[in-house]
């Protein structure tokens, strides 16, 4: 079993948007010396808590601060981008760090209307993902009438997926990444499996899950590192807007409604959360039922010592080197 981690280079109150880019390459660094398989970033666009719009910038930053561990994004968003840049982009990432570059590829058209706009996606427009990722992959493996620069070895390709998404995956013959709600299904890569087309570098299925998980000294104290997430999710509900992580002294002392304690309350019941037994319990059970390959924590909150501290108690309890 890998673990990995994706990091969305979430803001935290009191810290400005260029700390949490900090924040997230300093993690890298504490990742690959715990002995995590991969680190990935994100895009999001426009989202006052979330501070990566550009994985591909940020990759090369934590590329460029670590030697072993795998790099890559989690992932980028093929309606906002063209194939040819984006395979120019992570052509040269792979020249720059040989052998250690992961392209994770989804379909998001943004958080909301004003950012769709500004990114030029019509939620009307038909949907290209396939095509995207055909197009992207011939640019990669240098099959394209035009050649993408740097010439280099493709790095791996991964699809982030829901819905017909699996399929997508399943008939380019790539590894899927699974997460949200298509985990509360029964066995929710057998459609990804049922369709999978191998190819030489991918000859078998391979599922990624990813997650929020959280090991502390107990259950409660795993809980409470797990409240300034659920808080913000549940706060984006209410007010439309994501917000940056709070301390959780600071949303002890919120009113809570609720409504609102309902939405934490169902967003901590979606993270496996726990002492080290109960987390490995649970995440033995997560693989038997999907079949994956590895997993991936998305884990985050306020303080980043206790984060950190999570991160290597996750990759002592399942021995995560990679």
């Amino acid at each position: 079993m890998l673990i990995s981690l994706l990091d969305r280079s979430r803001t935290r109150t009191g810290f400005d948007d260029a700390s949490a880019l900090r924040h997230t390459v300093e993690r890298a660094v504490h990742a690959e010396q715990i002995g995590m398989h991969r680190f990935w970033v994100a895009e999001h666009h426009g989202v006052p808590g979330i501070a990566s719009g550009a994985p591909a910038v940020l990759a090369a930053a934590v590329a460029s601060r670590t030697s072993r561990i795998r790099v890559g994004s989690g992932g980028v968003m093929l309606p906002n981008h063209q194939p040819l840049v984006v395979a120019e982009q992570f052509l040269m990432l792979e020249s720059l760090f040989p052998g250690r570059i992961d392209l994770g590829v989804g379909r998001s058209l943004g958080f909301t209307e004003p950012v769709r706009a500004a990114l030029r996606r019509d939620r009307e427009a038909p949907d290209s993902f396939e095509a995207d990722i055909a197009e992207l992959r011939s640019y990669l493996d240098g099959a394209a009438p035009v050649t993408a620069r740097p010439a280099a070895a493709p790095p791996a390709m991964f699809v982030l997926a829901t819905g017909s998404g699996l399929e997508v995956a399943a008939r380019a013959g790539l590894p899927v990444v699974l997460g949200g709600p298509v985990l509360q299904q029964d066995d929710p890569s057998a459609l990804y499996r049922k369709h999978f087309r191998p190819s030489t570098v991918n000859p078998e299925p391979c599922v990624i899950v990813s997650l929020d998980v959280m090991i502390a000294a107990d259950a409660a104290e795993a809980r409470r590192l797990a409240i300034p997430e659920a808080w913000a999710m549940a706060r984006s509900r209410r007010e439309g807007e994501f917000p940056a992580l709070e301390s959780v002294a600071d949303i002890e002392a919120s009113p809570w409604t609720p409504q609102t304690r309902d939405r934490i309350e169902a967003s901590l019941a979606s993270t496996i959360l726990g002492t080290a037994t109960q987390v490995r319990s649970r995440l033995e059970e997560l693989v038997e039922r999907t079949g994956a390959n590895e997993i991936m924590a998305s884990t985050s909150t306020y303080d980043r010592s206790e984060l950190f501290d999570a991160d290597a108690a996750l990759s002592q309890l399942v021995g995560a080197a990679g």
